[in-house]
Parts: structure tokens; sequence; C-alpha cells
């Protein structure tokens, strides 16, 4: 039996998953959570063989949350689903050690076969996302460039950001400047928009 387990915060698209793949013989749901906070709490209580994460959750992102499940929780293999194709989040999932990575819109039955496969140690992407990301570019952002370009999505200050980031001013002015750059946007709101559109946030 495999046991598994779901993190998705809208809660009728987890009960659909959890009856889905109750109905097969070798897979039990063991858990649905809706936030991101609560998955690696739960997982290390339950020792699930995968987890099923959505990359869109409140608190902590399922792409962190895979991240933080590789290093308390090794043996627990990680199944992102998002529905949005970004090649971006496939590149930032796989780098966290996710072993699996679907589009919501995929075909159900598709779903159970990609826990199987999973769980035996199996790496499963999204055809055509697969197929894009060939294509596509990495991420051109550092993990600071990154983190400091998250911080200005909200539209704080430079002094803010250096506040809550504990850096320089001068050191935020820098690294907005190189994530501006390098996304070929013209301010800091339009390069996080950038960013987030190609899922590099």
């Amino acid at each position: 039996m495999i046991r598994v387990m779901i993190a998705e915060d809208q809660a009728m698209m987890g009960g659909a998953l959890a009856v889905l793949l109750g109905l097969e013989p070798d897979l039990e749901v063991v858990a649905v959570v809706g936030d991101g906070a609560e998955i690696v709490s739960r997982a290390l209580e339950l020792r699930p063989d995968v987890a099923l994460l959505d990359i869109e959750l409140p608190h902590v992102s399922g792409i962190e949350a895979a991240a933080l499940l590789a290093a308390q929780l090794p043996e627990c293999r990680v199944v992102m689903v998002t529905t949005f194709a970004r090649t971006g989040y496939l590149q930032r999932a796989l780098d966290v050690g996710a072993r699996g990575f679907l589009v919501k819109d995929g075909p159900a039955e598709g779903l159970a076969d990609a826990i199987r496969a999973v769980a035996a140690g199996e790496t499963v992407i999204d055809s055509e996302l697969a197929r894009t990301a060939i294509r596509a570019r990495r991420s051109p952002l550092t993990p600071r460039e990154r983190e400091v370009l998250l911080a200005a999505e909200d539209g704080s200050s430079v002094a803010a950001i250096a506040s809550r980031l504990h850096l320089a001013p001068a050191t935020v002015r820098n690294y907005l400047s190189d994530a501006i750059t390098k996304t070929a946007t013209r301010n800091r709101i339009e390069a996080a928009l950038a960013a987030r559109r190609e899922g590099w946030l």
C-alpha cells in the first residue's frame, strides 16, 4: 500500500483528490492539509510514501515544503501539482528534489499512475511542460536577487526591504538593479511581475 499525503488549499479540490485516489486499491490517503506550514509536521507524524503538493499554498509554498521534506524526510517522495504550467516552477521543483511535476488540467487517470511511478523511484513530468522546459532558459536570478525581488513585490521601500532582510540599503538597490537588468524590465515592479510570470518567484 502506498501512503499518500495531499497538500491543497482549495478544500473541494483536496477532497476530490482524496476520493479519486482512495478508489485505487493500492493507494491510501493518510492526510489532506490546506496550509503549507502544516506539511512537514504532518509528514513527520504520518510518514507518507508520497506527498502530493500544490505549488501555491498559504504561508509555505509547495516548493519550499518540498525542500524541507527532502532535508527532514528524504524517504517521502514529492509530486508537485500546479494550475500554472511554468517552466520556472518545474526547474525550481526539480532543484529541491521533487520527483514528479503535473499540471492540474492533465488527465485524472494519470495521477495514480504517476504516484505509483514516483513511489517506485521514477521521475514523472508533464510531457508538454517537459518539452517546453527543454527550450526555456533557467532563471537568471541568484537566490539573493530572488529574495529581494520577492520582498519588493508588495511595493515596500528600499529601506523597508533592507530592514526586513538585514541588508544595507545600497546592497538592496544593487540586487534590485541586477534583477531589473536580468529580466529586461524598467523597474522593480515590472521585474517582479516578469519573474512571477516565468515561475522564477
